[in-house]
């Protein structure tokens, strides 16, 4: 939570919801948690396209690999249901 009791801001928030989908292994859940986490990396990285300063290209980067890995992630677990 933030000071203001809302919750994280979005340039934390999808670092929150990528680590909870990284960590998941209840693959009920699983599913729920990559679109959660996909979304918000998508919403990030719109923010930063009207954004400049400090650490924002960094950001961009780390966007794209997480955006990456959920979709490989996401695709690995699929692949493991068909089993």
């Amino acid at each position: 939570m933030t000071a203001s009791g809302l919750g994280p801001s979005g340039d934390t928030q999808w670092k929150v919801l990528y680590r909870a989908a990284m960590f998941e292994r209840d693959r009920e859940i699983l599913q729920s948690l990559l679109d959660g986490a996909e979304g918000a990396v998508i919403a990030r990285g719109r923010e930063l396209l009207y954004t400049t300063g400090y650490n924002t290209e960094e950001e961009r980067e780390a966007l794209e690999d997480a955006l990456c890995i959920l979709r490989a992630y996401r695709n690995a677990s699929r692949l493991g249901n068909a089993t």
